[in-house]
């Protein structure tokens, strides 16, 4: 890609980037192109759909976060790499108002272009949440699918003017309760195959 192509690239998720944090994801396309000082097609040269400009724009957050498990997964504990990066998860998607609605929507359609994305993060969370079931100190009764869905009820209560100040605690009484608090020596005790 050109250096001005990849300058006008840039400056579109940037403007993008604004408006979904302050409008949500449904924002008018249209309204993004004019704030960004293009046109429509312009914009739509670019990303020719909605999916393929929230991809865009969020595929590097989700690589982040995807790095991000891989490193706690060797500098921390079990249980605290798994709240850090359940913390951190949670945190990122509230940034973007509405995202966890697609976000849910897409690891099920693998036609989704935000499919990948998900479906990578989910695998991080997982590896991380088998690591602390492993270590005897995270519920053996929940797998990938269940933690992805966690992070997206902790921020949807985020987007929630009503409920936001009640995220933080909230964020806690769930993290305690996916956490077993010492390591389990009951082998009888049930585990689900993990999702990736």
């Amino acid at each position: 890609m050109r250096a001005d192509a990849r300058k006008n690239r840039d400056h579109l998720l940037a403007v993008a980037g604004t408006a979904i944090a302050e409008q949500g994801v449904d924002v008018s396309l249209r309204d993004v192109a004019r704030k960004a000082g293009v046109g429509l097609a312009t914009l739509l040269r670019h990303f020719p759909t909605r999916e393929a400009l929230l991809d865009a724009l969020l595929r590097t957050s989700f690589d982040e976060l995807t790095a991000r498990a891989g490193e706690l997964e060797t500098s921390s504990s079990a249980e605290d790499a798994l709240v850090s990066w359940l913390r951190g998860c949670v945190a990122w998607t509230t940034e973007y108002r509405g995202v966890t609605v697609l976000m849910a929507a897409a690891i099920e359609d693998t036609e989704s272009a935000l499919h990948a994305s998900c479906v990578t993060l989910r695998a991080a969370g997982t590896r991380l949440l088998t690591r602390a079931q492993a270590a005897g100190v995270a519920r053996r009764d929940i797998d990938g699918a269940d933690l992805f869905a966690l992070v997206a009820m902790l921020a949807w209560l985020g987007d929630q003017p009503a409920l936001a100040p009640r995220s933080d605690r909230l964020f806690d009484v769930v993290s305690s309760a996916i956490l077993t608090g010492a390591p389990s020596s009951d082998a009888e005790e049930e585990t689900l195959p993990a999702v990736p």
